[in-house]
């Protein structure tokens, strides 16, 4: 019965704690005649007593087959010749006092090294041969659990600049022997012990050990300065920049967390240009402009979003020439959260667009309401600000054009407020939204004036009808002369080209005379008002009707 079946098996019976071997089929004997390992040597009828891996297996199962495992892995020989079984048992009915089990040998040699082959593929990197992202987790891993050079690790991520240049101007195949090369090179500058591992299309991943964090820092800086001389790519010397950023290892810290850390830091060596350790405080602020991008998006969908408008003063008159809307975010949890710190998030998200939308038509809605209120054309009209992000990627024309259908009113009640980054960005494309947001009469300003990097030509060349000074020159006027000249080289500039002007951050009755003196047409600031409620704006235009003649600066 044992020579039908396909696989080395034998009769193990268990007689008052002794164990022999009652019968086995011809594959089992070739087995331990092949065998080198004495465990397996250990099947023989001799020798089934003592202390031996199998022998203390066998035991324990006829001691409590319940309780006991039914299987045991075993490896004969090593290195490449190395065979690997997987011994069963199977109980037996038993005979009187003797208890009997079938015991089974499967030869997993071959599964055994398909695995390792399997493991190994996907723990490589194809093209540079070195470990890969998964295979680079596990080198963090066993650093954690052995103590380095002077008892820390550093984690350490390098990614190359400007890589995709490279691809689209030469190809991939150029693309991918500098890839090659980088890494031969990262290789040559490691110290014995570093680990290093392409992580991912043009990142790469070391683990140094480091005493401290001035010692990951010289690592680093080393790693850098063997990266600075050009690289030969067919005929041609390509300079690489790179940007390393490096996370130290705590005590019984995550891997994954850890290469996360070293990647945040790469985002901050980009930007400084050296190499960056992680810093806690700044993945807390990531963090919470992650999660303000996140309640931001449901704001908007949720309609939870609110306008306030800051009046713009004639500097002559006190009379109120228009309000400026600005978004306000309060949050059921956080309180208010400050434009300063949702509009950068809204840009690099995009949800600008979406924001910028809803200002617009809120802005329109509001002054069209405003006018159905009093019965009459209010005098004054609504600035919204564009970003230089809607400029680029949004429609403008067709949102102020879809604005004005919905509320009714004419394009000479909007003042469209752009900062010179949006006309710096795209000359072009900022020239054609001007045209065509004056072709719907509206008006455009230029905010912040004097603190972005535009010719002077730009002035000249757009349809520009109000100047709006930054604030950083108004509110230095009274201590500083060159506050002074500037702001009135600005005035003067204004005047020969025709246009309006704007001063912000007026929070003195001292600045708002000297502006009317110096022929500034309106402002805005604290000393006139703060940013009012929807409810508020229209009783504080009324409110300066009834004193604006008797107003002095």
């Amino acid at each position: 019965m044992l020579d039908a079946l396909p696989i080395p098996a034998a009769i193990i019976e268990c007689t008052a704690g002794k164990l022999r071997i009652s019968a086995h089929n011809c594959r089992f004997r070739d087995a331990v005649a092949t065998s080198t390992a004495a465990t397996l040597d250990g099947l023989s009828a001799q020798c089934l007593s003592g202390d031996g891996l199998i022998a203390r297996y066998l035991a324990d199962w006829f001691a409590d087959a319940d309780t006991a495992k039914t299987d045991l892995d075993m490896r004969d020989g090593s290195g490449v010749a190395a065979r690997f079984y997987q011994l069963k048992l199977a109980p037996l009915p038993t005979h009187g006092n003797c208890r009997r089990a079938l015991l089974s040998v499967v030869d997993r040699t071959a599964e055994v090294q398909a695995e390792r082959s399997l493991r190994a593929e996907m723990l490589r990197d194809s093209l540079t041969g070195l470990p890969n992202r998964l295979a680079f987790t596990e080198v963090i891993e066993a650093a954690g659990r052995e103590p380095g050079e002077g008892g820390g690790h550093a984690v350490l991520v390098v990614d190359m600049l400007r890589f995709s240049r490279i691809n689209e101007s030469m190809g991939g195949l150029a693309g991918d022997e500098l890839l090659i090369t980088f890494a031969r090179r990262l290789i040559s500058a490691l110290r014995a012990g570093d680990s290093l591992a392409r992580t991912g299309g043009n990142e790469f991943g070391i683990v140094v050990a480091v005493r401290s964090t001035d010692d990951a820092l010289k690592a680093a800086t080393r790693i850098q300065d063997a990266m600075n001389a050009p690289f030969r790519l067919s005929e041609l010397e390509i300079k690489v920049d790179c940007a390393i950023g490096l996370a130290l290892m705590q005590p019984g810290q995550d891997a994954e967390e850890l290469f996360r850390n070293a990647q945040f830091a790469v985002k901050q060596a980009k930007a400084s240009g050296r190499p960056e350790v992680y810093e806690p405080k700044e993945a807390s602020l990531a963090r919470r402009r992650f999660s303000i991008e996140t309640e931001l998006r449901r704001a908007l969908e949720r309609d939870q979003l609110s306008m306030s408008f800051q009046p713009l003063v004639d500097l002559k008159t006190g009379e109120v020439s228009g309000f400026e809307a600005l978004a306000r975010w309060h949050h059921p949890e956080r309180g208010e959260i400050s434009p300063t710190e949702f509009i950068p998030v809204a840009e690099e998200s995009g949800l600008i667009l979406h924001l910028g939308r809803w200002a617009m038509d809120k802005a329109a809605t509001t002054l069209a309401g405003w006018d159905e209120e009093t019965g009459q054309r209010l005098p004054f009209n609504v600035a919204v600000n564009l970003s230089a992000i809607q400029v680029a990627r949004d429609d403008i024309t067709a949102m102020v054009g879809g604005a004005l259908r919905s509320s009714g009113l004419t394009g000479d009640r909007l003042t469209l407020e752009l900062t010179e980054s949006a006309i710096v960005q795209d000359p072009r494309r900022a020239t054609r939204v001007f045209d065509a947001l004056k072709g719907l009469d509206a008006r455009v300003a230029m905010d912040d004036f004097g603190t972005g990097y535009s010719s002077l030509a730009y002035l000249q060349r757009l349809p520009i009808d109000v100047l709006k000074i930054d604030r950083s020159f108004v509110s230095g006027m009274m201590m500083d002369p060159d506050s002074v000249a500037i702001v009135r080289a600005v005035l003067s500039l204004a005047e020969a080209l025709g246009m309006s002007t704007t001063a912000e951050g007026v929070e003195s009755r001292e600045l708002a005379t000297t502006l009317a003196a110096l022929g500034c047409v309106s402002g805005q600031g604290f000393f006139f008002a703060r940013p009012l409620a929807m409810a508020e704006a229209l009783p504080f235009w009324r409110s300066r009707l009834r004193t604006a003649g008797r107003r002095a600066y």
